[in-house]
């Protein structure tokens, strides 16, 4: 009689097919982005580009920003699982201008990565025009990540290498804005000493007097 594989041994191979498929989806959004621009993205191309069926598409998001804002999501925890980090934040080690400078860094790296700088611009710049991308790009992808400047600066304030009166949220555009400026608009180089200059600036104006 012929071995009928039981549920347990079938979904083994199931999820890893979704995974495939998942991952090929993201590629293929991130790639098409690139190639023919936000607007003509699509649904059905990005199906076509991965080699899966639409349905599987909208099984599993509704809209195609779904699907570019959780593929530059996932991309973000591939950069940070290659550097080792399993989950990103920014280092606590007491010396806080060598915890930005690191981080900071990281930061070049990933904005110098053809695989990271090519779809974000292409987003960056539509959602520029698009409001309802911008917002949602901004929501999803860069406050979490603002966010935890926020929390490293507030335990500089509570151990005393921040001033209590400096508003986190304004004092990271000191080094966060400048950075981002010059990526987008190509007005210098992106360099570590760019970076470390940005936070020795900064820090020279956030420190207690």
């Amino acid at each position: 009689m012929a071995h009928t594989p039981s549920a347990n041994q079938s979904a083994p191979d199931a999820t890893r097919r979704s995974e495939r498929s998942r991952r090929a989806i993201y590629d293929a959004a991130l790639a098409l982005v690139v190639e023919v621009g936000y607007p003509r993205t699509t649904i059905e191309g990005i199906a076509a580009r991965a080699g899966v069926g639409k349905q599987t598409i909208y099984r599993w998001w509704g809209s195609k920003a779904d699907v570019l804002l959780e593929a530059f999501l996932d991309l973000g925890e591939q950069a940070a699982r290659a550097a080792g980090h399993l989950s990103y934040a920014i280092p606590d080690t007491g010396d806080l201008a060598a915890d930005l400078k690191q981080v900071l860094r990281a930061t070049v790296d990933e904005l110098r990565d053809p695989a990271f700088e090519a779809p974000s611009r292409a987003l960056a710049a539509e959602g520029v025009v698009n409001e309802e991308l911008g917002r949602r790009f901004v929501a999803q992808l860069l406050e979490p990540q603002l966010q935890l400047y926020v929390d490293r600066l507030r335990a500089a304030q509570r151990a005393g290498d921040v001033r209590a009166d400096v508003d986190p949220r304004i004092a990271l555009e000191l080094f966060v804005s400048p950075l981002a400026q010059r990526w987008l608009q190509y007005t210098g180089p992106i360099t570590y000493e760019y970076t470390d200059t940005l936070v020795d600036y900064a820090l020279y104006g956030l420190a207690p007097r």
